[in-house]
């Protein structure tokens, strides 16, 4: 059976976000009239909402040793469900706990809505530096598509510029394996938003392979991203030349007798009529003159 306690655990302030519009004061009032009580450890399920998609074996093992020394530090926060219980917040805490083999876990138990599930367990583990990259561009985009948030909401809830929100969400643009690569520490979100400038699938990962090789920093990423873009419009345009310049050139070179070169730019071009001497000039004169 589930016992009630009096004291609410250390930290409990930084389980109740204040990023969402709620002031100190009003943490500590939700605080006292939350309800911290020791649950069967097997009547808690994990929380749909959980933004992270991995967890660490070395850090998880890490928090086991801090358990088992020291205790649970801070309570986990779940909901009460028809049957059981679901984490809020604490998923980490809950499994290191198991894994320790305890029966129960002192938890905070409150009531609220899957939006505010949702917000509070992205916001921890923000707060915690507990997620990749990956894994938060895939919280935001999931208050946005299943609550119908804005951009701007998002920001406003967990605290971050909207600018952030919009350049973090932009990595789920990215190929999976470029995406497997940032949740495995292979390569960081930012050498993702560089990488981001190439458009071709395949040669992205390329480029990715080669950071990860030559261990390049985001800048260098994106020096090397500028690179392979200028190599791509110089191919572009010697094909475009190959298959349609080369052609006219070679005529009108039979028609004057001498070398011609057409320049093509982005708005006009020019024809190159080479010429030897004044009177190799006049001949071409009278050439245009009689066609």
């Amino acid at each position: 059976m589930a016992k009630a306690k009096r004291g609410l655990g250390k930290g409990l302030g930084a389980l109740i976000p204040q990023d969402i519009g709620m002031s100190t004061d009003k943490v500590q009032e939700l605080s006292i009239k939350d309800n911290v009580i020791d649950l069967n450890i097997d009547d808690i399920m994990p929380n749909k909402s959980q933004p992270r998609r991995s967890f660490d074996k070395m850090k998880l093992k890490a928090l086991e040793e801090s358990i088992d020394k020291h205790g649970l530090v801070q309570p986990i926060v779940v909901k009460k469900l028809d049957k059981g219980y679901e984490i809020v917040a604490g998923e980490r805490r809950w499994r290191a706990s198991k894994n320790l083999g305890l029966k129960s876990i002192t938890a905070i138990v409150r009531s609220m809505g899957e939006l505010e599930q949702a917000q509070i367990a992205l916001i921890e583990n923000i707060q915690r530096e507990d997620l990749n990259d990956i894994e938060e561009a895939m919280a935001y985009d999931a208050l946005i598509e299943e609550h119908k948030l804005t951009q701007k909401d998002v920001a406003s809830a967990v605290g971050k510029s909207r600018t952030y929100i919009t350049n973090t969400l932009r990595l789920l643009k990215l190929n999976n394996e470029i995406r497997e690569l940032i949740v495995n520490g292979n390569i960081s979100g930012g050498h993702g938003r560089a990488l981001l400038g190439v458009e071709n699938p395949n040669l992205r990962l390329e480029l990715a392979q080669r950071v990860i090789d030559e261990s390049l920093s985001v800048r260098e990423t994106e020096k090397l991203v500028a690179k392979s873009k200028l190599i791509k419009n110089t191919t572009v345009s010697q094909v475009v030349r190959d298959n349609a310049l080369v052609e006219y050139e070679e005529d009108l070179q039979q028609l004057f007798g001498t070398k011609v070169n057409i320049k093509q730019g982005k708005r006009k071009g020019k024809i190159e009529i080479e010429y030897y001497n004044s009177e190799d000039l006049s001949r071409l004169l009278q050439m245009l003159k009689d066609n």
